[in-house]
């Protein structure tokens, strides 16, 4: 159940952008090719990537379209993207939200890591509206931020923020006391969508030091470092001083790819 006494504010991913590069583990090179073979794309169309953070997604797809819009509630994440230099990419500071905003239809619309902050039901019903007849929905779930193994004190990292933070998970000026909402299948398929059709790839395998998971760490919402205020630097000497030697080889969950056709 979604929990509705949540709120969006502008503060969600406060001062968390700068740590993406750095904090997230890049998409492989194979999310690209695999969305190329199962939805034909061949260079022409559009494409609209929804909560596009600091264009994560943009290395994959950007060059399988004639043009590409992102779209990001955050204006460092826009500024992060607009640093990218891909010319035939245009980065908007907007709400999902405020879809259609006379954007014009797209042969692909994606959701990687975002659609869960949204009014789920009018986004993906205005998104239905904006796809091509050929068009595809394309939902990706992963988590770029940690792995599965490979030694870092994730539960004791936890612990730590909760420390600093207090026991419910803090997103922007308000809590979460269930975590962030699943459930996105039904909002997809009240909207008119068929489907999914999914996908699997395996998870990278990467070996990372302290600054990088430091970084993983202020790149989430709920220890965006806006959250710790005067005391941020103490928190970051805390956490550095916890995760001790190095560097951790970690393995990261597999992605999976839901395609949801219109």
């Amino acid at each position: 159940m979604v929990d509705t006494s949540w709120k969006w504010d502008a503060t969600l991913f406060a001062g968390s952008a700068a740590y993406y590069a750095r904090g997230r583990t890049p998409y492989p090179t194979a999310l690209g090719t695999a969305l190329a073979d199962e939805l034909g794309l061949d260079g022409t169309g559009r494409w609209l990537d929804v909560g596009c953070g600091p264009g994560t997604l943009t290395p994959h797809l950007a060059d399988r379209f004639e043009r590409a819009v992102g779209i990001d509630a955050d204006r460092e994440m826009i500024e992060e993207a607009s640093r990218s230099g891909v010319a035939n990419v245009e980065w908007r500071l907007m709400r999902a939200e405020e879809l259609p905003a006379g954007l014009g239809e797209f042969r692909l619309i994606t959701f990687a890591q975002s659609f869960h902050w949204m009014d789920r039901a009018l986004v993906a019903a205005a998104a239905h509206g904006m796809l091509t007849a050929d068009g595809a929905l394309v939902h990706v779930h992963a988590t770029t931020h940690r792995g599965i193994d490979g030694g870092v004190p994730y539960d004791e990292i936890g612990e730590l923020v909760r420390s600093f933070l207090g026991p419910v998970q803090r997103a922007g000026q308000g809590t979460l006391p269930n975590g962030t909402p699943g459930g996105e299948s039904e909002f997809y398929r009240a909207a008119g969508f068929q489907g999914p059709h999914r996908i699997e790839l395996p998870g990278p395998a990467v070996t990372r030091d302290a600054d990088d998971i430091v970084a993983a760490v202020f790149s989430t919402s709920s220890s965006a470092p806006h959250l710790f205020g005067e005391r941020a630097q103490e928190f970051e000497a805390a956490l550095r001083e916890l995760l001790g030697p190095q560097p951790f080889h970690e393995r990261f969950g597999d992605i999976a790819l839901d395609v949801w056709r219109p």
